[in-house]
């Protein structure tokens, strides 16, 4: 979920003003947006609570649900909880690092919790943008503003995803990591209170913005991200695995910034001589790595391969899951492997509403990590820290396709072909050319089977720098 000011305009249609209107007076009433204490401990653990605005689109069919249980004795839920599943003492221990917030506080902050507040509602319940000084709401809409998370009992996370987000991001600091102020636990209420990120999430800027979003900016959000996993694999004091890495959990702050969020599915890694942790399997279809649907066992590179999808995602502009695509087409891994694998299909890959405003460079060396990343073999896939310097010198590349001549070359021939197409049409319908007969690429078709550039459709050969230049 993108906890900015844009998720409020993306559910300003008539049908979503009453779902908004919904959660409004729920929480007005004590409704589903406060988990009463009968039904904290019943809470299923599943969707992310910082997924509002992909749980809502009808084009993501991603979802944050168990991929399968491989587990079916009750002992599967024994290891899940002994493994990083903080219990009371443990969360209160975390929790006096963080600032305690009283329910009439955040009633303040929010403006008691009014329909303009509300940036969202996900899994886990009711997001509500706020505004806190130190000596607790602030009035006038002054001091620092904030995003107001709240536990709903109707949902389909519940207070172990809260305890696990005061867990984690209660002890763990870093500029890639969305900041926890505080929290609340007063009866039954469970609040929790983060830095408000002003440009919501990933997701939004690649799929539901009409202009794409620039390549040099999708390198600094995939750098940033990585160096976000990297600290938790490998500098945190103790390694965390984050278990629910998409585009919907990495938010951006007001220089694009990226910030990893929702850590309801996180737990720490293996000890000692201990290979992996083994779970229940739980994530977003389309992201989770294959042997950790097929097997249980999680470890730090199952969150490689995640990554490896969403620097996909970026690459394509295409979700990881799409059921709006034709059969073949929809799972984005699945679509990629072949191109992956051919560097002279490799251009296919590149996100076409870009029109060659990219690095070529640039291009190659996310397409070969990407495969690296999405390698059926878990140790052949790299660390997070060599991720991270494979990407550092990528949003600084300045050789723009746009700007080779030999690109320039391959759309005239294009649009040549274009033409030609048109007046073969022109000819079968019995009269001239016109201008509105041109065939023309539907955005709509970006990265089909036929990906950019369509040349590659009538057996030219790749861009020979895409190609060949490291």
């Amino acid at each position: 979920m993108g906890l900015g000011s844009d998720n409020i305009n993306v559910r300003m249609s008539s049908s979503k003003e009453a779902e908004m209107r919904g959660c409004w007076f729920r929480f007005r009433f004590l409704g589903s947006c406060v988990a009463p204490k009968a039904k904290i401990d019943s809470s299923s653990s599943s969707s992310s609570a910082q997924d509002v605005e992909s749980n809502k689109s009808s084009n993501h069919s991603s979802k944050a649900l168990p991929v399968v249980n491989v587990r079916s004795s009750s002992s599967t839920s024994v290891v899940e909880s002994i493994t990083s599943t903080p219990n009371i003492t443990e969360e209160l221990k975390v929790a006096s690092q963080l600032r305690k917030f009283t329910f009439s506080e955040l009633k303040s902050a929010t403006r008691n919790f009014r329909p303009e507040s509300l940036l969202g509602e996900g899994g886990f319940g009711c997001v509500f943008k706020g505004w806190v000084n130190e000596s607790g709401a602030a009035p006038n809409k002054s001091g620092q503003t904030v995003a107001v998370k709240t536990l709903n009992h109707d949902g389909l996370q519940g207070h172990r995803e809260w305890l696990a987000e005061v867990y984690f991001l209660g002890d763990l600091l870093h500029p890639n990591l969305v900041k926890l102020i505080g929290y609340c636990m007063e009866d039954d209420q469970r609040m929790l209170v983060y830095e408000f990120m002003p440009r919501g999430s990933l997701e939004n800027h690649l799929f539901r913005r009409s202009l794409p979003l620039p390549w040099k900016l999708r390198m600094r959000i995939a750098l940033g991200a990585a160096k976000g996993l990297a600290f938790l694999h490998e500098e945190a004091e103790r390694p965390v695995i984050y278990r629910d890495f998409k585009t919907s959990n990495i938010l951006l702050d007001t220089d694009y910034n990226a910030k990893l969020s929702d850590f309801g599915l996180a737990k720490d890694g293996p000890e000692g001589d201990k290979t992996h942790v083994s779970t229940r399997v739980m994530g977003t279809y389309g992201y989770a790595a294959p042997e950790y649907v097929m097997t249980g066992h999680l470890t730090s590179k199952s969150d490689v391969y995640s990554f490896g999808v969403v620097l996909l995602e970026m690459l394509t502009g295409r979700r990881s899951m799409d059921k709006t695509k034709p059969h073949g087409q929809q799972n984005l891994v699945e679509w990629a492997k072949p191109l992956l694998a051919d560097r002279q299909r490799h251009f296919r890959l590149i996100d076409q509403r870009l029109e060659g405003q990219f690095s070529i460079r640039g291009a190659q060396k996310v397409i070969m990590l990407a495969a690296r990343c999405l390698s059926r073999n878990p140790k052949a896939r790299p660390l997070m820290s060599e991720v991270v310097e494979a990407l550092k010198p990528l949003p600084d590349l300045t050789d723009l396709a746009c700007s080779s001549s030999y690109f320039q070359a391959m759309q005239a021939e294009r649009s040549n072909i274009i033409n030609r197409q048109a007046r073969n049409v022109a000819k079968l319908q019995g009269g001239p050319p016109s201008r509105n007969s041109q065939l023309t690429r539907s955005p709509s078709l970006h990265n089909g089977p036929h990906g950019s550039p369509s040349i590659l459709n009538h057996h030219h050969k790749s861009p020979r720098n895409l190609k060949t230049r490291t």
